[in-house]
């Protein structure tokens, strides 16, 4: 089992920038990659960005990738989401996801974080 807390969110200002956290426990040796996804209200939970735990290469949902950036520090077992440029339509749940397989869909990944919520507003 792995278990993920999110940290991070919170009120936020148009075109300011923050970082979410995600700290893993448990058997981290089992992650293959880890990702982060967000949902706003009534719409389907989307893909942010995914990072392969061990070799550390990155992808993207393709209308992010120019303010976001994923990044993971093994020795605190922890992945980043860096948010910058911040737009009101980026008010959602983040929600981080580790899997023992490669994954890039939310239905592949096994185990989830309860969310962050950040909310971009003036």
């Amino acid at each position: 089992q792995v278990k993920l807390v999110e940290s991070g969110g919170g009120l936020m200002q148009p075109g300011g920038s923050v970082r979410l956290s995600c700290v893993a426990s448990g058997r981290t040796d089992s992650i293959y990659h880890m990702g982060w996804f967000r949902q706003s209200s009534g719409k389907e939970r989307e893909f942010v960005a995914a990072i392969a735990w061990s070799g550390g290469d990155t992808y993207y949902e393709d209308s992010l990738k120019d303010r976001f950036t994923i990044s993971r520090d093994h020795a605190k077992n922890t992945v980043y989401l860096q948010m910058n440029s911040l737009k009101p339509d980026d008010t959602a749940v983040y929600y981080c996801a580790a899997n023992p397989l490669e994954a890039y869909y939310a239905d592949q990944y096994s185990y989830w974080g309860q969310g962050t919520r950040v909310t971009v507003s003036s």
